[in-house]
């Protein structure tokens, strides 16, 4: 089974966070092929959280690219 994230979209509703909304329903839609991050950064501040996310994002099929944080 995969990876459930409905308490994540809940915590991140409650918390604005409307740019990983919208990331999200992209990939729900099937709309985005990859996100580009700093590894260490992620996409958000709690560890376990964030993994769980990355994690659903590529049961997706999203592709993640990690770059450093001096490229552009």
């Amino acid at each position: 089974m995969g990876t459930t994230i409905d308490d994540l979209v809940e915590k991140l509703e409650s918390e604005g966070k409307e740019d990983i909304l919208e990331l999200i329903e992209d990939a729900k839609n099937g709309e985005l092929e990859e996100i580009e991050l700093v590894e260490s950064i992620g996409l958000l501040v709690d560890l376990e959280e964030n993994k769980r996310l990355l994690n659903w994002f590529e049961q997706q099929g999203v592709n993640l690219i990690y770059v450093t944080d001096d490229e552009e």
